[in-house]
């Protein structure tokens, strides 16, 4: 019921009915062949030479618009570059950006000092000063009153969990997270600050430490023994019951209250958080911390260049930009969007995970470059790891799975959509964005469970070389890059926008702008083949034999 691991089969729980890696969504069953040399080259070339190109389109109009774009979202002067302006409209950046100049960077760097102090020092009292440490930084931002509401969350989903029930636990942290949305609730919360930017980081952290109650609650559920309080043999019952709680509540916080991943994430289960915090923290060079910061740093100076030299976003939000854009302009647009999006989570999460692994932690991996992505549960499974993880462990495999028919793989696919579209905020374009993904994953598997039946799989065996087979799944991938994209168009811009590409793109431009940009997907797609195949072979070389 707990299991979170298993094959790679296309009917493996861990992957969303997902198939094999290697070859995406629709080669379950189809061994991948390497392609000449020369050919790759030019798939590379073309990838790479059309990202240039039309990110060059972009920056040339958003330099012949940039008078008008000023006075609709006032650019704000830039300092990567001399004399260029840059593009705040971004909320979610600027965001991040200003707290951290202002406060939660040195409040992660006396993490990491304090971490280091007590790991080497006082390394059986680490755990109670992290927790000590983060409640006080948390503090710090959001109060006693904005803590006395995490609190709040955490003592009520801690009382649920002791009836040992996941569904009620479940129905509780659903109804704790309805509370966001409550307006009298925020009318209320926002009052207790000076400005809006705290109530929001209230409101992120809160929403984030939902996904915490629920990890813990449903691991107390199937394992009601996770904590025992030492030296509570000889207590009376009731001694034993609340000195249970009080352990139960301190591990809780101490999970919800590490400071690293507090805000913002990586996601990691109790589970794991709980199993690596009791070892040794493991020594980590100089060098290697360096050249990981580092890394950080390149990956912030990248995002604030993109955001210097386009202005992505203040075009995306007005629709008659999007409707005068010249074809390679309008492409450029959409790959600069979700490129940003990648590199702006390289740096989120990657700080935090830079941390979590000093303080002797595996977070989970980076998000992968969304380029290389050609199909929808490519993008879930390897974007954000952490949420895919956590989904697969306290959504689809308790709802069953694969285990229980494919009726019963819809209806737990559905749910898990349905919760990550409620808990980002259940908005009309996130509803229609979570149903174009949960289309997406069903195509794709149809499509799937289609090439692997006996007799296509032994047509296609029989007629094609193995690199056609290749070559034919780049072809169909190609089109499932397009939807990808057109649902990450609306996560990130709403239906207006993916709308206004629909139109343009598949409706007024099928022919001079859609076959082309097939074209390019297909050299995306087989650009991805290649990584995943590299990838595997370097997973296989590293695992030793049974």
């Amino acid at each position: 019921m707990g299991s979170e691991s298993g094959g790679l089969d296309w009917a493996s729980d861990s992957h969303f009915m997902l198939p094999s890696e290697e070859g995406g969504a629709m080669s379950a069953k189809m061994e991948l062949a390497e392609l000449p040399r020369w050919e790759m080259a030019v798939y590379w070339f073309l990838s790479f030479a059309s990202h240039l190109y039309s990110f060059y389109e972009v920056h040339r109009f958003s330099k012949e618009h940039e008078e008008s774009l000023d006075r609709e979202v006032q650019l704000e002067k830039g300092y990567l570059i001399w004399g260029f302006r840059k593009d705040p409209t971004d909320f979610e950046w600027s965001f991040w950006s200003e707290w951290a100049w202002q406060s939660l960077l040195w409040t992660l760097i006396g993490h990491a000092v304090v971490s280091k102090l007590f790991g080497v020092y006082l390394p059986q009292s680490r755990k109670v000063i992290l927790t000590l440490y983060g409640m006080l930084a948390a503090w710090w931002l959001l109060g006693s009153r904005g803590i006395a509401v995490l609190m709040l969350h955490l003592s009520v989903s801690l009382a649920v969990a002791q009836l040992c029930s996941p569904i009620l636990c479940w129905g509780c942290a659903l109804v704790l997270l309805s509370t966001l949305h409550i307006s009298s609730l925020q009318d209320m919360q926002r009052g207790w600050y000076d400005s809006d930017e705290r109530y929001y980081l209230l409101l992120f952290s809160t929403a984030v430490c939902a996904l915490r109650c629920i990890s813990f609650s449903l691991e107390l559920c199937w394992n009601p023994l996770l904590v025992r309080a030492p030296g509570q043999q000889r207590s009376s019952l009731q001694f034993r019951k609340m000195r249970m709680f009080i352990m139960q509540l301190y591990n809780l916080t101490a999970y919800c209250f590490y400071h690293p991943l507090f805000y913002n994430g990586p996601i990691i289960t109790y589970r794991d958080f709980s199993q690596q915090m009791e070892k040794p923290v493991c020594k980590v060079s100089a060098v290697w911390a360096l050249c990981r910061i580092m890394r950080v740093c390149v990956w912030w100076c990248l995002a604030e260049l993109m955001i210097h030299l386009m202005y992505m976003h203040a075009i995306q939000n007005n629709e008659t930009y999007l409707n005068i854009l010249p074809p390679w302009a309008l492409g450029g647009l959409a790959l600069a969007v979700v490129q940003f999006f990648y590199v702006k989570y390289l740096v989120l999460f990657g700080v935090g995970s830079l941390l979590v692994t000093l303080d002797g932690l595996n977070p989970p991996p980076l998000p992968r470059c969304v380029s290389i992505m050609y199909s929808f549960q490519g993008m879930w499974r390897h974007f954000d790891v952490g949420l895919y993880k956590w989904l697969i462990r306290y959504l689809y495999v308790p709802l069953g799975g694969s285990h229980r028919g494919f009726f019963q793989k819809l209806i737990s696919t559905a749910l898990a959509f349905s919760f990550v579209c409620f808990w980002h905020g259940c908005h009309d374009y996130l509803q229609w964005w979570a149903l174009l993904n949960w289309v997406g994953v069903l195509v794709e598997n149809a499509i799937a469970l289609l090439l692997s039946s006996a007799p296509l799989h032994h047509t296609i065996v029989r007629f094609l070389s193995p690199r056609m087979q290749r070559r034919g799944l780049a072809f169909i991938s190609a089109f499932s890059t397009a939807m990808l994209i057109l649902s990450n168009l609306m996560f990130l811009g709403g239906i207006h926008v993916s709308w206004v590409y629909w139109k343009r793109v598949f409706v007024q431009g099928w022919s001079n702008v859609a076959l082309p940009m097939v074209g390019f997907l297909y050299c995306f797609a087989q650009v991805g083949l290649d990584f995943d195949q590299k990838q595997s072979r370097r997973q296989s070389s590293t695992t030793p034999s049974s």
